[in-house]
């Protein structure tokens, strides 16, 4: 599927024709190779019941996203967990990209009555760098860490539609707390379309030549799709007006939802991650490709299918996913909401075997 976007002034003053970004099945293909043949960890890296200290009523870990800090060895993950009122966010410590330790709060409920009150998820961070093999190491804009997060208004339930988007900020990397005191990103926002009537989701953040972009996944009904939005200053967004970017395909791996989209750039072209829900139910992680950021060409079989992991930890869902490379063993880690034999908890594949 080829998703060609009209012209906006937005990304570029001078707009490629679709022409100067199509991509063909054979360099999907090519581009596609360095994400196939994955190797397993046999076991949730963060489990479903994760017993963080203060928040033990808190389960069903997802939405992982990995980091590092300036200054500070080691990595961060920051995921969420639901205590059957909401979502949270943590946030967890390793050396090794394996073990993961003290989880702690990372942003919590927002005031009663407020966009956020039914919980926030942490993870479209500003980066240093979005190249694929880049550490994921967090930047400083005037003075702060930044971050985008999906959110939800009501409290009791699990992604209790709407859902909303904000924007934090951090200290140290490890607490957020709001940096706009009203939302980003709504269903009820002028130019919010009917692709995203009821319900938008989670961000993921780009910066690139001196914008900003926001890709969000967002429903209508029980259909799900991912747009892009745009900003100069990551308080104020306006949507691209050829969304969705990336859409559903009748019959597809992505037919249901093609969600939680995650963008890098290797090397001349960029690379999308996101999940597909085929019409069995089952999750899979999908790769789209494009040259400009806003034309976008998926591969049509999952990179990763639900189900693969031969002790059954993935088998209902394998999705929303979290890359990073270490070059100290040349290896990829993919970790990823991994739903199966376990509950859900965060699963880890990785493009070579781990010692």
């Amino acid at each position: 599927m080829t998703v060609v976007g009209c012209a906006i002034t937005l990304v570029s003053s001078a707009v490629a024709s679709p022409g100067d970004v199509a991509i063909g099945g054979e360099q999907v293909e090519a581009w596609a190779a360095p994400f196939l043949g994955w190797h397993y960890y046999p076991e949730h890296v963060v489990p479903a019941e994760p017993s963080i200290p203060g928040f033990e009523a808190f389960h069903s870990t997802d939405c992982p996203t990995v980091y590092q800090i300036p200054g500070k060895t080691g990595w961060e993950m920051s995921f969420i967990a639901f205590n059957g009122r909401g979502y949270n966010s943590f946030v967890a410590h390793s050396d090794d990209l394996v073990h993961w330790t003290t989880p702690r709060l990372a942003m919590g409920f927002g005031p009663e009555g407020d966009f956020d009150h039914g919980g926030c998820v942490v993870g479209a961070y500003l980066y240093e760098s979005y190249d694929l093999d880049a550490p994921r190491m967090l930047k400083r804009r005037h003075g702060r860490f930044w971050t985008l997060y999906g959110c939800y208004p009501l409290q009791g339930g699990y992604e209790l539609r709407p859902g909303y988007e904000g924007v934090a900020v951090s200290d140290d990397g490890l607490s957020w707390r709001r940096a706009k005191d009203s939302y980003i990103l709504s269903i009820h926002d002028p130019d919010a379309a009917e692709w995203e009537r009821d319900c938008v989701y989670q961000p993921w953040l780009v910066e690139h030549e001196g914008r900003f972009y926001n890709f969000y996944n967002a429903a209508n009904g029980p259909i799900e799709q991912s747009g892009l939005a745009l900003s100069e200053d990551l308080l104020a967004w306006r949507r691209y007006p050829g969304n969705p970017i990336v859409r559903n395909r009748a019959g597809g791996y992505d037919q249901n939802f093609a969600s939680d989209p995650k963008v890098y750039r290797h090397g001349d072209h960029w690379v999308m991650f996101y999940f597909g829900v085929a019409p069995d139910g089952h999750a899979h992680i999908m790769l789209a490709f494009s040259r400009d950021l806003v034309n976008w060409t998926a591969r049509a079989e999952p990179i990763y299918k639900a189900g693969g992991h031969p002790t059954g930890l993935d088998e209902q869902y394998a999705h929303k996913t979290s890359l990073v490379y270490n070059p100290a063993n040349d290896t990829y880690y993919l970790y990823y909401c991994a739903v199966g034999s376990l509950g859900r908890g965060i699963g880890l594949l990785t493009s070579k075997p781990l010692g």
